[in-house]
């Protein structure tokens, strides 16, 4: 197989054609058993559906817009995605697969493929993630976030922008009137529609029913986070050829009983979910040699009614403070901690003691990150009175532990070793300060910042402890924020630069 991209051709050697001439009419014989093909996209499907191993033309004639150059892998995920109308990708979390799809979108709307495109995505992911890509990369391309009120979604998606991005469960206020609108739909973190019996995948699955030459790419890394029959749905959207079974089927095939009422997975279940999941695509981490050594992400969380209460009163009495001139360099790091821990879920009375917020949002965005990730996580949690309430919420799904200034080193090293060897540690909430030089805690998937510390020096060294030397792929670093001044600290720590003076700032802006 040759391709002779000046003319856009694929030439093919092969006994007999027959099948191609007759499939593809544009096709011509040079000589006996050679057939010359226009090398475009519907007649690279046709070929590759014969049997002809031809590569994907974006791999040939797209500019790959934007800041950086597609990696390896990502070239891979963008041909895949732009040969298959449905289809999944499973690639890890921290391989870029946000940009691949997004490369993929833009070279099908490029030869015509595809006019509109309609993402769906976790809610604090629409702007920070899908939107500042978009931005950065596809210069030429228009986005608008569907956020609001029905009527208010349903106007921004019908002004026409090439991207509408919108969370799981908003896509049921929009997709009634969204129908013919977008050619292609992105699922990400499409786990989140691993529930058949749910109004989310009973709307999507309604509507790739209705529009039936719609295009689906559903994204995730982790397709079964709590059991194999996860599975049954996401194949089922994508019309899997070797689904064959109803779900109580599916799940007969997967899981056996343990007694009366308990059912575990099979032993075989892994290779039967991996045969259902087709098509698919998936890169590990750990197979991904070109990615950079550390990748960052935030996640934009709300603060509960009651954290907004209590966050407007610290502010307002703050600016006070700052046109007074009571805040100076010497004190402003302490006032700032003052709104991170309202936006961290703990307030402080009159003797100081603290007085836990409702911060469901934000613990709701960490459950959803750790379930992402797929392995274990070190979460860093930059207040004390946080920890303990953190890990009662996630002890209820998984093994945790906590480190902090109340943990002996002879107990901290016991943890660390089981964590990093063992079985009996997923999850790992520590304070930053506790975490040594040194430390090596390479097991570790992922780190997630619960909040924002004033420590330049803790947050290097904190993020320091998945490194080692041969290190063969990324880190994935993610940061939880709910409020400007959250934002902006993780920006100035991910730069290495000075928070100081980064709430006076923030309060000369009120």
């Amino acid at each position: 197989m040759l391709v002779i991209e000046d003319k856009k051709v694929v030439v093919l050697q092969a006994a007999d054609h027959t099948a191609a001439l007759n499939a593809i009419p544009s096709s011509k014989l040079a000589r006996e058993n050679l057939l010359l093909v226009p090398h475009k996209l519907d007649e690279t499907v046709v070929l590759r559906n014969l049997g002809y191993n031809v590569p994907s033309p974006i791999l040939h004639y797209y500019n790959w817009p934007g800041r950086f150059k597609p990696m390896s892998h990502q070239r891979d995920t963008s041909a895949f995605l732009t040969m298959h109308k449905k289809c999944i990708v499973l690639n890890d979390m921290g391989t870029g697969k946000t940009q691949a799809s997004l490369w993929a979108a833009d070279y099908l709307m490029s030869v015509g493929a595809v006019k509109r495109v309609l993402i769906i995505s976790p809610l604090s992911t629409l702007n920070s993630t899908w939107g500042d890509a978009i931005f950065s990369s596809l210069y030429n391309r228009t986005y608008s976030v569907l956020h609001g009120t029905s009527e208010k979604r349903k106007k921004l998606m019908r002004d026409g922008a090439d991207f509408c991005i919108v969370n799981h469960d908003g896509f049921e206020i929009i997709a009634a009137e969204a129908a013919g609108m977008f050619d292609l739909i992105i699922v990400d973190e499409a786990a989140a529609l691993r529930n058949p019996s749910t109004d989310r995948y009973k709307a999507l699955r309604r509507y790739m029913d209705t529009n039936t030459n719609c295009r689906l790419w559903l994204m995730t890394g982790t397709p079964t986070p709590n059991e194999p029959t996860d599975a049954w749905a996401l194949a089922k959207l994508v019309n899997s050829p070797t689904l064959n079974k109803t779900y109580s089927g599916f799940r007969d095939e997967v899981m056996m009983k343990l007694g009366k009422w308990k059912m575990v997975p099979r032993p075989s279940s892994p290779e039967t979910v991996a045969q259902v999941l087709q098509p698919s695509i998936r890169f590990d981490l750990k197979d991904c040699v070109d990615l950079p050594e550390v990748t960052y992400q935030t996640r934009t969380v709300s603060l509960s009614p009651e954290q907004t209460k209590a966050y407007k009163a610290m502010t307002k009495h703050l600016v006070h403070e700052a046109e007074t001139g009571a805040i100076t360099a010497a004190n402003e790091a302490v006032k700032t901690q003052k709104l991170v821990q309202i936006a961290c879920g703990v307030a402080y009375d009159e003797t100081g003691a603290p007085i836990e917020l409702d911060c469901s949002p934000r613990v709701s965005e960490l459950m959803d990150c750790i379930e992402q990730v797929g392995g274990k996580c070190i979460v860093f949690v930059p207040l004390t009175g946080v920890l303990e309430m953190l890990k009662k919420k996630l002890a209820q799904k998984y093994k945790v532990a906590i480190v902090n200034g109340a943990v002996s080193l002879n107990e901290r090293s016991a943890i660390f070793r089981e964590f990093q060897d063992g079985q009996d540690i997923e999850i790992l909430l520590a304070h930053p300060a506790t975490m040594a030089h040194g430390l090596t805690l390479t097991s570790a998937k992922a780190i997630i910042w619960y909040g924002p510390i004033t420590s330049n020096e803790q947050y290097t060294q904190a993020n320091a402890r998945t490194e080692r030397i041969g290190k063969k792929h990324s880190t994935s670093v993610i940061h939880i924020a709910a409020t400007d001044l959250e934002r902006r600290m993780f920006t100035r720590l991910e730069n290495k630069q000075k928070l100081q003076g980064i709430l006076l700032d923030i309060l000369g802006d009120k």
